[in-house]
């Protein structure tokens, strides 16, 4: 009997920080990495390059399937063209959300998600990877923090890439985001029912990483 792959998720809202945490546990862990926001950012900023209305998710959807994707330390490579940190930028972040919400776009983009389930395991961070995408996850983490704490983080983090940030307009854009993602009707953000939820907003992202390693442990995964 051929033994089932096993997958870390770990879900929440844009800056609880869970693509930090996915990364730091797979290195750990020395298991594989799915970052699957980045395939909605790739979709939106290629949706934005070409000219494609980011409210029509047919027609997105027939562009995502035929992608060639390939993921590197530094951002992505797309039919043989480097994004880079395009995909970090405030338009494309906000992008991702609007094209996210489309069931047709999801559904081309699951394909590309469940084929990344590979030996020794895999470390999936998103919004909908331990309620959609790997349902039969044995861990799944549910990472939240304070609506101030994740506009901080995220304006800090653009500006340590080079970047241009406004914190009042990451604010309203988080706030926005929350609200549309959560209220979708395909694959709104929520905890799954058996998730571990962590609130990391007094918390260093190594303490976080710690509680979870530690449940992991407990719960006989690793």
């Amino acid at each position: 009997m051929q033994k089932v792959v096993p997958v870390i998720t770990v879900d929440g809202p844009s800056g609880s920080g869970k693509g930090t945490l996915a990364a730091l546990i797979a290195r750990e862990l020395g298991w594989h990495l799915l970052d699957s926001g980045a395939l909605y950012r790739i979709v939106a900023a290629v949706g934005i390059e070409r000219q494609i209305d980011l409210n029509k998710g047919a027609a997105l959807a027939a562009v995502t399937a035929g992608l060639d994707i390939q993921f590197h330390d530094n951002g992505a490579r797309v039919d043989g063209k480097e994004l880079g940190l395009r995909i970090r930028e405030e338009a494309v972040s906000a992008g991702a959300s609007i094209v996210a919400a489309h069931p047709d776009v999801r559904h081309a983009v699951l394909d590309l998600q469940l084929k990344q389930r590979r030996p020794p395991g895999l470390v999936a961070d998103g919004r909908d990877m331990g309620t959609v995408v790997f349902p039969d996850a044995p861990f799944k983490i549910y990472l939240d923090a304070s609506l101030e704490s994740r506009a901080e983080r995220r304006y800090k983090q653009l500006l340590d890439k080079g970047l241009a940030a406004n914190l009042h307009r990451l604010l309203a854009g988080l706030r926005e985001r929350d609200q549309r993602d959560k209220g979708r009707t395909v694959s709104p953000l929520k905890p799954a029912p058996d998730a571990f939820i962590i609130d990391s907003t007094s918390l260093s992202i190594q303490a976080v990483l710690a509680l979870s390693l530690e449940r992991a442990r407990a719960i006989g995964l690793i």
